[in-house]
């Protein structure tokens, strides 16, 4: 029982063994079934070149390749066929002399079975070769000529004594079989017929316009990474950029696999598994082979030491074995790396698939907000809906207390399942199934090996023992059953706060989103750090529940643990007490290596456990998502192009709500221009969604034209590109037809000023260009659009009377909408009154139309609004600006991410340890020094244990001092004084004798384990507060530091790259960085503990060890800077990803209508091949280090043992350091490898540290009077010139002026004068470079900013609205009481029926533009702040109401200071004093009467 497996002794038989262990060698009866094997492969392949057209049709689609070129024949083909022929020649001629060779050596001596095999097997080869004339690698054929060598040098070294003849033969059968494999490795994979002008070229210089070198690589440069050569030099050498990395292979490009696997039906899961079967199958053949030969290690192990064990033997027995070892390292080397290609290859192609679906799903998914209504009364079955259809968003369910903690855990969830109504999903939730669920999901097709090596891996090692130790193992085996047990109650567990931490997530990064979006507004209003509280509460209610699963998964983890180590003293218990064996070294330390692999094994379970948990729960959440309900296609096709609408008796409800929105809607819209007026809150932009097929539909018919609409939304969605890209849209550039929009849209007079024109970028939702300028870049882009329907959403609204006289003039009574359906939403309609067919007129959600004879003969319309006081075309100029404003626009909004140079920098990790508490991470570090010495200690002891049966009682008095050895010379004695040494100065040599009393014995090693989890389970735990203390220090002053930044910090950063360092780089944080840092330090406590050790028992060792560690060093210096580059660039080519779905999100309907798709969707492909790119470059370089440190790692190994071997020391003293040696390799691989890891990581935190540092905002230094300022106080501008940033033109250009106190005052002026720029000063947004704003006699540039916000009120004209309530959005920090609130609220909008209690979507998405100004309105009444300033903050609001509104806010605001910029005439003729700009400078200033 003490004997592995695959050995036999000698004495047991003299044929029935093919391995003389006694000699290391196959024994003389084992050729003739070794030559069996390179026979029985030459048989099936020739078998499969036969029979492969109808072994084709047979196979299983899931074996086939998902994506290959030879599918795509657009590919021209180039270069002749016989262009590589050279190789079929040397392939043909070396099999020649093989089949040669042992046909002659067959025919000089008599037949056997190994000869007629060889000679078989070479003729069949020869012949195949000579048919098939193989041009590109061939994988069988290299299998068969490593089996061929391997047979011939074996018979070669058994055969000594053979006749010459013979012998010459076989050397030069081998000869041909090594040269045939060489040039097997020397040959292309790529067939000759396949072109190659895409692809570069191994050694060319890497350029983003060549394919990556891996779609035409020869053999030995894709096992040995090789190719990856010129991009390691270039990144020595500088940083890399995007340019220096190549396109991503044929087989990884997104635009084939999403053609195809878009194609493929069932679930996510299914679809994956078929689409990466093939891969599957092959990462699983590696994982099998790499185990076995781990599993090895130990039988190898037991041999080498049974063989030293025996002096007689000659050296060459355990060189063999050792050699053996170095045979095996080598194949686990070389497997590694093809494990790391295929499994990433796997897990690329299986995530950007996912990525491609969510992405897809995004674009056809109906527009629901908040939850479904439909499904939530299917599962509730009753109607408890407000009046508008609104259902409040709660966040995720956390069990509550109803029942006892176990009765919950028994009976489940279910319940709380079956009631909850499931969310359409949010921003949030879709950036987390990003960054974490896609992620978790492709993850597991990467580390398929672990589903095989761990449970499959604990089965091989339980039978190991079992074999070691016989039946004396079956109570540890029944103790790592029971620890299963209990891991299977603690993972249910574990299952249900894992669900709730995804779900907490979602919502900390929903929250952190809106936040960040909303940050200019928040800041204005003074609230940010109301909303910042929201954030951290969201991010902590996220950390809590992370704390939980944390300790449940160290409860797993502590289980699993003490399991493995009872394992060992259970069956040593059983072994040597009840069975009553002796505990040899022979069998104590290949025990402890399969003990150590056991608990390897049992240790990881629970994180496979725990990830494929997680695995499952995000594939849940995928499908869920896929599983939304899609925008209902009801389009006719062939209608009659003069009518392209007709709705009959239709009623309309948006989607996932109950409540319709629009009733019995019947109409015809005719060729020509339709206009839509109403009260604010109407229905009119319903509407416009219900033509575009956007609402639910629930009675009457309609027919839908199936084609592009030109639409412009209420409010513009425009991309962060070029004027002129915006414009285009993707359509081709018409130069005539483009002027004539430009024109139109009285764009000309705003391009002039820009210095690029209309090539200027604008930034993210066109920053750099005023509310005006945004609102006719939209309507040109739909006006230039090749649609004959447009549907124009009040693009007139953000129009002075000048600008929007010309373009009705222009635009849309000009040439470019001749013979065209327009449906153009307005409440300006006296512009539009001649030119419209009919006019439509929306109220309470119903239609009255009017045709041309009705408005010709109508002097006024009720609730049109279209008499209106008469406006003077020349009683003002456009009156249109925004934050950013034109008349300095800078070459680049947008500034390009900021990206760190080599190495990560000291001060960011020591930012992170401070984070994480300096401690806690002496605790931890002080921890895992026990935990090794444990270890160690525990190698040590299992040694004394194994020596201590055959010990003498030795006089130590006799050797002379330590250093000095013993005279004689002889091996065992210098063994006894070695031995000796280390008896004196140990614990365990106090123990009695084990073949007295082993009881001893079992209990240290009892309490060895014991100790050992234990201080294992105290790491896990430090290193879960670690985690909670950095993520939680970080993320708060990361967030804050953000939230105070300068709004310029804002003007340049899109959203998308905030958010990308606010999920991904924070995700980071999250995982597993922290344990990175605990492996460094264990990793560096085992490396000084092995050199130690090493240096102590065999001093020969140490010089050899410290060369071996320069040379890792050496090999890992060159690999990390490119390293460190390539992860840097992926970091911020994920940037456009996030922010590609967020403008996706934002301008869906208007992509949609545009019928912008596809074009969406390939440049959502593009950016996944380039992030994809750069992640598979870098795991390519991972590939490239892993070989090498591999293959030094194992001829390392070979070398201490060899060394050990002649330095005649005892079997357990070689064991003993042996360990110690592969610890040694082991921890300075580890070490390399895992400081590697750990800079890739920090990247993440080195992006999160550079927010640490971006500029803030002065908060100032006066601190203002509780009563600052006062009503009547007056504004003064002295001297003050204002300017965005440094590089660009000043803004305001020495104003001086004075705003009277108590007064209303007009700015007026055309684009680009400086009138927002006048209006976001005096919040102190940007700051005089010189002179002073004053406001009641303080300067604010010194006052407190906070309070300043807080008590000067700003209304923009896009107002920002948040989740919840009404009263949420009126006073979000609870400064005033309800009856406040509702009193102001029934003032100013109580025609729409609101409470306080109704709800709000995020952004206001379910009111209309209008109503969400009118909410906005209600805010600066119910401040009633003594500055108030209004930016347009009633241009999409109706005539009738807004003449109300403004009639309210005059009596409401009487005694305050209130500064109005306005477009149209009823909102600033009641001013008293006007102001107008022109370029930066005052034109002219006054009183109203005397304009």
């Amino acid at each position: 029982m003490d004997q592995l497996p695959i050995f036999y002794d000698a004495e047991k038989s003299n044929c029935g063994r093919l391995w003389d262990s006694d000699n290391a060698w196959l024994s003389p009866c084992a050729l003739p079934y070794i030559a069996i094997a390179p026979a029985s492969l030459a048989v099936l392949i020739a078998i499969h070149h036969l029979l492969r057209p109808i072994l084709h049709r047979w196979r299983p689609t899931w074996t086939l390749p998902f994506i290959s070129e030879d599918e795509h024949q657009e590919l021209p083909v180039e270069g002749p066929k016989y262009r590589s022929l050279q190789w079929t020649i040397v392939l043909l001629g070396f099999s020649t002399i093989g089949f040669a060779a042992e046909l002659s050596g067959c025919l000089s001596d008599r037949f056997n079975i190994f000869d007629i095999a060889c000679v078989a097997s070479w003729a069949t080869i020869t012949g195949l070769i000579a048919v098939k004339r193989p041009r590109s690698c061939s994988i069988p054929l290299l299998a068969y000529f490593c089996l061929s060598f391997a047979v011939e040098t074996s018979w070669l070294v058994q055969n000594n004594a053979s006749p010459k003849f013979k012998a010459i033969a076989h050397y030069a059968a081998a000869l041909a079989a090594l040269v045939n494999g060489i040039v097997i490795l020397l040959m292309p994979f790529r067939t000759s017929s396949a072109p190659i002008f895409e692809i570069s070229a191994v050694g060319q210089t890497p350029s983003s316009d060549f394919r990556s070198p891996e779609d035409n690589l020869r053999l030995w440069q894709f096992l040995s990474a090789s190719w990856m050569g010129p991009l390691i030099s270039i990144g020595r050498k500088r940083q890399l950029h995007e340019g220096d990395v190549w396109q991503l292979g044929f087989e990884f490009q997104h635009h084939r696999l999403h053609e195809k696997f878009r194609r493929l039906k069932g679930s996510v899961l299914m679809r994956t598994l078929r689409a990466n079967g093939l891969d599957v199958l092959i990462i699983s053949t590696i994982a099998v082979v790499q185990m076995l030969c781990e599993f090895s290690t130990p039988v190898l192990l037991q041999q080498l030491l049974k063989s030293m064990q025996d002096p007689t033997k000659p050296k060459r027995v355990p060189l063999t074995y050792a050699f053996l070892s170095l045979i095996l390292r080598f194949v686990a080397a070389q497997s590694q790396v093809l494990n790391l290609w295929y499994g990433r290859r796997c897990y690329e192609r299986s995530r950007g698939e996912m990525v491609m679906m969510v992405y897809e799903k995004a674009l056809s998914r109906k527009n629901i907000l908040g939850a479904h209504e439909k499904a939530r009364q299917n599962l509730l079955d009753e109607e408890n809906h407000d009046t508008n259809g609104n259902m409040t968003a709660n966040g995720p369910d956390i069990p509550s207390n109803k029942p006892s903690f176990w009765r919950r855990f028994i009976k489940g969830n279910s319940k709380s399942k079956q009631v909850k109504a499931k969310e359409a999903a949010s921003l949030g939730k879709i950036f987390n199934l990003l960054r974490g669920d896609v992620y978790d999901v492709a993850q597991r097709y990467w580390e398929v090996d672990s589903l095989i090596d761990k449970p499959l891996g604990l089965v091989i090692a339980v039978i190991l023992v079992w074999t070691l130790f016989g039946p004396s193992c079956f109570l540890g085996i029944l103790s790592v059953f029971a620890a299963q047990v209990a891991n299977a109650v603690v993972t249910k567990v574990l299952l249900r706060y894992e669900r709730v931490k995804r779900a907490a997530t979602d919502v900390r990064l929903q929250i952190t989103s809106q936040f960040v979006e909303a940050i200019r507004h928040l800041r204005w209003y003074g609230w940010q750090n109301h909303r910042l509280q929201q954030v951290m509460d969201a991010r902590q209610n996220e950390l809590n529940l992370r704390i939980i699963t944390g300790l449940w998964g160290i409860m797993i983890s502590f289980i699993n643990t003490f399991a493995s180590g009872i394992f060992p003293v259970l069956a040593l218990y059983s072994y040597t007490v009840l069975a009553g064996h002796e505990l040899r070294i022979d069998i104590i330390f290949p025990a402890l290596q399969l003990f150590s692999m056991l608990e390897v094994r049992l240790r990881e379970i629970p994180s496979l456990i725990t990830t494929l948990i997680n695995a499952s729960i995000a594939l849940g959440r995928i499908e869920d998502f896929m599983a939304e309900p899609d925008k209902e296609n009801s389009f006719a096709d062939n209608l009659d192009e003069h009518i392209p609408f007709h709705l009959d008796s239709c009623t309309y409800a948006w989607p996932g709500k109950l409540t319709p929105v629009l009733k019995e809607i019947s109409m015809t819209i005719p060729q020509g221009l339709t206009v839509i007026s109403g009260k604010v809150g109407a229905g009119k932009t319903a509407l416009l969604q219900s033509l575009l097929g956007e609402l639910d539909q629930f009675g009457g018919s309609s027919r839908i034209p199936n084609e592009m609409v030109g639409y412009c939304a209420q409010t513009p969605w425009l991309q962060s590109m070029s004027i002129r890209d915006n414009i285009l849209f993707s359509s081709p550039y018409d130069e005539q037809r483009y002027k004539k929009t430009l024109e139109a849209c009285a764009l000309l007079p705003d391009l002039s000023q820009f210095k690029h024109g209309d090539l200027t970028f604008i930034g993210e939702n066109g920053i750099g260009l005023s509310g005006g300028q945004k609102a006719r870049v939209a309507l040109a882009r739909a006006v230039y659009s090749a649609s004959r329907v447009l549907l124009l959403d009040d693009p007139l609204s953000a129009l002075d009377h000048n600008t929007a006289e010309f373009v009705t003039r222009k635009c849309l009574a000009g040439p470019l909408l001749q013979n065209r359906t327009v449906v153009l939403v307005t409440h300006r309609v006296t512009l539009v009154r001649d030119i419209a067919r009919q006019i439509i007129d929306i109220a309470d959600g119903r239609a009255t139309i009017y045709d041309k004879s009705a408005i010709a003969s109508s002097a006024n319309l009720t609730g049109t609004g279209i008499i209106i006081p008469e406006e003077s075309s020349n009683e003002m100029e456009e009156t249109t600006d925004s934050d950013q404003q034109a008349s300095a626009v800078p070459d680049k909004f947008i500034e390009e991410e900021h990206r760190a140079e080599w190495g990560v920098k000291a001060r960011v990790y020591w930012t992170y340890i401070k984070a994480g508490k300096y401690r806690w991470w002496f605790s931890l570090v002080t921890v895992l020094a026990v935990y090794r010495f444990t270890a160690v200690g525990q190698s040590w002891f299992l040694k004394e244990w194994g020596e201590a049966y055959n010990r003498t009682s030795l006089n130590l008095h006799e050797f002379l001092a330590w250093g000095k050895p013993p005279t004689g010379g002889a091996s065992i004695a210098s063994a006894s004084y070695v031995d000796t040494h280390f008896m004196s100065r140990n614990p365990f040599a106090r123990l009695s004798p084990p073949s007295d009393d082993v009881r001893p014995w079992l209990w240290a090693f009892f309490c060895i384990v014991t100790f050992q989890a234990i201080t294992l389970l105290v790491s896990q735990a430090l290193m879960l507060v670690i985690v909670y203390c950095a993520g939680k220090t970080l993320f708060r002053k990361v967030i804050t530091r953000v939230s105070h930044a300068t709004f310029r910090f804002f003007d340049v950063t899109p959203v998308g790259r905030l958010m990308n360092r606010l999920t991904s780089d924070i995700g980071v944080v999250d995982g597993n960085i922290s344990s990175q840092f605990q492996e460094i330090a264990f990793q560096a406590i085992t490396w000084i503990s092995s050199i130690l050790v090493i240096a102590t028992a065999t001093p020969t060792f140490l010089a050899f060890s410290l060369i071996l560690t320069v040379i890792f060093v050496l090999v890992f210096l060159r690999f990390l800077p490119t390293s460190q580059s390539l992860r840097r660039l992926e970091m911020v080519s994920l940037t456009p990803l996030l922010s590609n779905f967020g403008e996706l999100l934002h301008g869906l309907t208007t992509v949609r209508a545009f019928r912008a798709e596809e074009r969406f969707q390939n440049r959502v492909i593009s950016v996944v091949d380039q992030f994809q790119g750069m992640d598979h470059f870098y795991w390519s370089l991972q590939a490239w280090l892993t070989y090498r440190f591999e293959s030094l790692s194992a001829l390392s190994t070979f070398c201490l043992t060899v060394l050990a071997l002649y330095t005649n020391t005892s079997p357990g003293l070689v064991a003993f350091v042996l360990i110690a040696a592969n610890s040694f390799v082991q921890s300075t691989h580890g070490l390399c490898k895992q400081y590697g890891q750990l800079q890739m990581d920090f990247v993440s935190v080195e992006r999160v540290d550079e927010l640490l540092h971006i500029e803030e905002e002065s908060p100032g230094t006066i601190e203002p009077p509780a009563a600052w300022p006062t009503y009547g106080s007056d504004v003064v501008f002295e001297n003050a010139t204002i300017r965005y940033a440094p590089h660009l033109d000043p803004s305001l250009k020495d104003i001086t002026l004075r705003i009277p106190g108590g007064s209303t005052t007009a700015i007026i002026g055309r684009t680009g004068s400086g009138k927002s720029t006048l209006a976001v000063s005096l919040l102190s947004v940007i700051r005089p470079e010189s002179g002073r704003i004053l406001i009641d006699n303080i300067d604010i540039a010194h006052a407190n900013t906070q309070v300043l916000r807080t008590r000067v009120t700003f209304v923009a004209q896009d107002p920002v609205l948040f989740p919840g309530s009404i009263r949420l959005n009126l006073d979000p920090t609870s400064e005033f009481s309800d009856q406040q609130c509702a009193e102001v609220l029934e003032r100013l909008c109580g025609r729409h029926a609101w409470k306080l209690e109704t709800h709000i979507e995020a952004g206001g998405k379910n009111l209309s533009q209008g109503q969400r100004q009118l909410i906005a309105l209600t805010r600066a009444v119910l401040r009633r702040s003594a500055v108030v300033i209004l930016d347009e903050a009633t241009a999409s609001i109706d005539h009738e109401t807004s003449l109300e509104i403004q009639q309210i806010v005059r009596e409401e605001l009487e005694m305050s200071t209130v500064i109005t910029i306005a477009h149209r005439v009823e909102a600033v003729k009641d001013a008293e004093y006007f102001i107008e700009l022109d370029q930066g400078r005052v034109l002219r200033e006054g009183r109203v009467g005397d304009l």
